[in-house]
């Protein structure tokens, strides 16, 4: 007696009619009766050697046809859960491998070496890496020399933790909990930075980053606009997402004249409009960043440092613009969509990093007189779980 692995639950077990969740399952397998799985044809080999126990990826085992089906079906249930009508939906974009331009590590001391990787999924215990085929290789370039740079700044059993981003100058390196005093210890930050051609270099001792070698300011680009990069700040995770999610916006707001960036960040979408932009955002050093970006340039930006949860844009704020364009974080933005549902904009582009959220929040803008035009998945995190979605609301 079988039973039939017939989809992928959100976290990414494979799921029978009755519910089961199996681990490892994949849609086309056969449960057995014992526990063990009779393959079906949606597998593949995992490229990683670390697959099984490195909690970043959690579906290299399935194929991109399949995991495809699994994005889209994490948008279209949580919009059926809402009671929503489904619009047009296009095939989810996926990320290539090695894309993965901002990564988050741990390292542990282990004797005149550091472990250096990601935890396993559900547990502390540290993967040390020895290879990532999601990583852009320029990042996963600097592990085996962070291994041995590491141990001289570290404690026994204290772990660090490392921040890793591809800016323009080169890699935007943060490493924290480690201590680096002493003249041995600057000089190895110096011979490290300056061999690897570290962009800047950041250490956090417990007080706050501060950069250690930083020859010429870090930016990152967006529509051709280079901005300066405060230290971890957000970036959208692959350049080819965000592309992605770049143009669905663009294609959502048309010709719209007057565009209001809302959770703009360091400027993402805003510098890709080519039109008269307000960007609004609550981190501060994000938003310093952008407008000094625009002045620089001569873009027609202006910009507010306001948080969006405690002090929305009010309807008659919003109502003096042709479009709109909302990039929340994953709690979502319940409040703003409270607002907009009242105005008068007619179109709002919408990008999201959480299905549920977002369905949540579309079903506040529908029954507010929006209807869904059109959604476009994204799989910016090859192999996870996480799913993004560029979506356009229309008035009437």
């Amino acid at each position: 007696m079988t039973s039939p692995i017939i989809g992928l639950a959100a976290k990414g077990d494979g799921l029978t009619a009755d519910g089961t969740f199996v681990p490892g399952g994949v849609p086309g397998d056969a449960l057995n009766d014992d526990g063990s799985l009779t393959a079906g044809p949606n597998r593949q080999a995992p490229p990683c050697t670390h697959y099984g126990r490195c909690g970043g990826c959690q579906l290299q085992h399935v194929n991109d046809a399949t995991y495809s089906a699994f994005i889209s079906d994490r948008i279209t249930s949580a919009l059926s859960a809402q009671g929503l009508a489904l619009p047009q939906i296009t095939p989810p974009h996926l990320s290539p491998a090695g894309s993965r331009r901002r990564v988050a590590l741990r390292a542990l001391r282990s004797g005149k070496l550091a472990s250096i990787g990601f935890a396993e999924g559900r547990s502390h215990t540290l993967v040390n890496l020895s290879m990532c085929p999601v990583m852009d290789p320029r990042l996963f370039a600097l592990i085996a020399p962070l291994k041995k740079l590491l141990p001289a700044l570290m404690k026994d059993k204290r772990p660090a933790d490392i921040r890793m981003t591809v800016a323009d100058q080169g890699i935007d390196l943060m490493i924290s909990g480690v201590q680096a005093e002493g003249l041995a210890a600057i000089e190895a930050i110096s011979d490290f930075a300056a061999e690897h051609r570290i962009a800047r270099l950041s250490i956090d001792e417990g007080f706050g980053a501060e950069a250690r070698h930083e020859p010429e300011p870090v930016t990152v680009s967006f529509g051709g606009v280079a901005v300066p990069l405060p230290g971890a700040a957000f970036l959208q995770a692959t350049p080819d997402g965000e592309a992605a999610l770049v143009t669905a916006a663009k294609d959502a707001i048309g010709s719209a004249s007057q565009v209001a960036d809302l959770f703009a960040g360091l400027g993402t979408f805003t510098f890709a409009c080519g039109t008269k932009v307000h960007a609004v955002e609550g981190a501060r050093d994000a938003i310093i960043a952008l407008q000094q970006a625009a002045n620089r340039t001569g873009r027609l930006v202006s910009s507010e440092h306001r948080d969006l949860f405690r002090r929305p844009l009010t309807s008659q704020e919003l109502n003096r613009f042709d479009a709109v364009i909302i990039d929340p974080p994953r709690t979502g933005a319940k409040e703003q969509c409270d607002q907009l549902a009242a105005s008068s904009v007619p179109v709002i582009a919408s990008i999201s990093c959480n299905p549920a959220t977002f369905a949540r929040d579309a079903k506040i803008l529908v029954d507010g007189g929006y209807r869904i035009d059109w959604i476009r998945p994204v799989g910016q995190f090859r192999w996870s779980t996480h799913v993004e979605v560029a979506a356009r609301f229309v008035r009437g």
